[in-house]
């Protein structure tokens, strides 16, 4: 369980579903309600631990409002590399629609992931 003073403005974390990760900068801790208001920026998702599938930029979706327990600061060495596959030219971005139901979809599997294991 991260420490409340783990977080910073700014800082990129992660939220990890089964092979799917969420990746977000932070804009504000709520310590009070030990919440978490994350700004998306990837989505990624892997076949393996290590064989990515499918990007999805999420700079243009809505914030979360999200439990800090759910996430892990991202390390540099996994961010990079993401964020340069979005930029290179022959990146074939998705649809806004698309990349909203993506995000919509696993946070619903987060959520009911969640249920599940309470």
């Amino acid at each position: 369980m991260p420490n409340l003073n783990d977080f910073k403005p700014a800082q990129i974390v992660c939220l990890e579903c089964n092979l799917t990760r969420l990746y977000g900068e932070v804009i504000q801790v709520i310590p009070e309600r030990r919440m978490c208001w994350v700004r998306p920026t990837i989505l990624a998702v892997f076949a393996e631990i290590d064989t990515l599938t499918q990007l999805y930029d999420l700079r243009q979706t809505s914030d979360l409002l999200w439990s800090l327990d759910f996430f892990r600061p991202a390390l540099d060495t996994e961010v990079i590399p993401l964020f340069s596959r979005l930029n290179a030219p022959d990146f074939p971005p998705p649809s806004p629609q698309v990349v909203r139901q993506q995000l919509h979809a696993f946070m619903d599997r987060v959520w009911q992931a969640d249920r599940t294991e309470s």
